[in-house]
């Protein structure tokens, strides 16, 4: 179930996106401010952040820089009832992924939703490489110092979840719905047990991990 932050002051906006794409099977929490979106934001728990322009505290131009410079790579879509093209272009450019104008039909922003989460999935990763490792995801390969590394195929897909969701907090239930399927009810000791064997073959030293590091009570975070 993708997490959507929705960053919107009016109330009633705020609940009738959040009514609208939660019962199309989005997980939404919704913040009417800047700085408490700039906060909630930094988790890099979310899949997607819907952010109004015109905000209290800090606007929206100033969030999407801010989140942008500390490394926060959440898709963001900006919502606002401007429609100047300048203000548009400078959305953009401050590292917004997408801008719809209100009003807006709440369909046509289902499909720019689903539209951006599709293009995230589908981008090709090729070869990625962290520390002496090499992750190649079109040839289903990993190799520890040009050595072949044998993954199981739920080892691989837990490693590239990781990857693709790199630097952002996960916690199991997330991992489960990647790696295992949403229908498939694992508990959190399985998640912890995979992960363990995984870390040995990929960690130089798995008993003090330096990619898939634990945050405790909440999940794991990979840097790489």
């Amino acid at each position: 179930m993708p997490k959507i932050l929705i960053v919107e002051d009016d109330k009633d906006i705020a609940l009738g996106l959040e009514e609208d794409l939660s019962s199309h099977g989005y997980q939404i929490e919704t913040v009417g401010d800047g700085e408490r979106a700039l906060f909630l934001g930094k988790d890099s728990q979310w899949d997607l952040i819907i952010l109004d322009l015109m905000l209290p505290k800090k606007d929206g131009f100033e969030v999407c820089r801010e989140l942008r410079s500390e490394g926060i790579k959440t898709p963001i879509i900006m919502l606002t009832a401007k429609t100047h093209e300048a203000e548009k272009i400078l959305g953009l450019e401050l590292g917004a992924d997408d801008y719809i104008t209100k009003p807006f039909s709440p369909r046509e922003l289902r499909a720019r939703i689903q539209a951006l989460l599709r293009r995230i999935t589908d981008d090709s990763l090729g070869i990625f490489q962290f520390g002496e490792c090499e992750v190649d995801f079109d040839r289903g390969e990993v190799r520890i110092s040009g050595q072949p590394v044998n993954l199981s195929a739920l080892e691989f897909r837990l490693l590239e979840t990781f990857v693709r969701r790199r630097g952002r907090l996960l916690s199991r239930d997330q991992l489960i719905d990647a790696a295992w399927g949403p229908a498939v009810i694992v508990t959190e000791r399985v998640v912890d047990t995979h992960i363990l064997n995984l870390r040995k073959k990929i960690e130089p030293m798995p008993e003090k991990p330096q990619y898939i590091l634990s945050v405790r009570g909440r999940g794991y975070r990979f840097e790489g």
